[in-house]
């Protein structure tokens, strides 16, 4: 596992590839887990939860729910509806369950006097936990990206590597951590006989840097290589050189590579301030020919 443009302590690298690969175990494990997902708060959206009849979906806010109203919603077995809803006063999250197959409702929540509303629609694939997450403060204007280590910057990637894990026993040390998966949207960028495509972002907003999960690729019978350091992220017309990978530099013939990368600031040192949602890219530079050590 080659991690570029960074060097570090050598008594120090033992430790810190085994935190890599136990990043990779877990992040592979939880990339094909959609059970738990998490959003952005945002009152100007309506959120489609898919709910099960037989498991318990439980929306999580970021602080206490102040009140409630839903249509074809209950709050015990014995009134009819289409949802039964489990809440308890003075809590930040709620649960919900389906009682009939093809069901739907809504529900509206009130949290931060904003009101936040929820389609509620049954299906055999439900999610089982959504964290709501309170949207970031707005960057001050003209502030500078701050500082990172090579140490800060490795420890960024391992964090995100091991987010779920982090999420489920250490939630507190995750709190201010974004997190989008690409899964079922267009985020391939195709260069004929290779693509890259992004599976997973996290924005560490305090660091002002994005963590990537990508794909790479290979369509063809020979091995493609590529700097491991050369990793851009393409936000519109700009793009944003990488603080940090850990990639290996080849593609196996016919076969996939899953690497990590983060962005930090701006080329001119300002913050970067990049949504998760825009449309993005990722470029990378390849060898003209295989070398023998690239």
């Amino acid at each position: 596992m080659v991690v570029s443009q960074l060097p570090s302590p050598t008594s120090n690298m033992k430790s810190l590839n085994n935190l890599l690969i136990l990043g990779l175990v877990v992040s592979s494990f939880a990339a094909d887990n959609k059970a738990i997902q998490s959003a952005l708060l945002d009152d100007r959206v309506v959120y489609t939860i898919p709910v099960g009849t037989n498991r318990v979906t439980t929306i999580s806010f970021p602080g206490v729910i102040t009140a409630m109203d839903g249509a074809g919603v209950s709050i015990d077995s014995k009134t009819a509806g289409q949802f039964q809803l489990a809440h308890t006063r003075g809590s930040a999250f709620l649960s919900v369950r389906a009682l009939h197959p093809q069901a739907s409702a809504n529900l509206n929540v009130r949290w931060n006097s904003h009101t936040y509303v929820f389609e509620l629609v049954e299906s055999h694939t439900p999610v089982l936990s959504l964290i709501l997450e309170a949207p970031r403060p707005p960057a001050q204007p003209g502030a500078a990206a701050p500082e990172l280590t090579p140490a800060k910057l490795l420890a960024l990637l391992d964090k995100a590597k091991t987010f779920p894990l982090l999420k489920q026993q250490h939630p507190e040390a995750v709190s201010d951590v974004e997190f989008v998966t690409y899964s079922g949207k267009s985020s391939v960028s195709d260069f004929n006989d290779y693509e890259i495509r992004l599976e997973e972002a996290y924005r560490f907003n305090a660091e002002d840097t994005l963590v990537f999960r990508t794909v790479l690729k290979n369509k063809t019978a020979e091995p493609i290589h590529y700097r491991p350091g050369s990793f851009s992220l393409r936000a519109g017309n700009r793009l944003y050189p990488q603080s940090v990978s850990d990639a290996s530099g080849v593609i196996p013939p016919n076969s996939e590579s899953i690497v990590y990368f983060a962005i930090t600031g701006t080329p001119d040192g300002g913050r970067n301030e990049i949504s998760l949602k825009n449309n993005l890219g990722v470029l990378i530079d390849r060898y003209p020919s295989n070398p023998a050590t690239p």
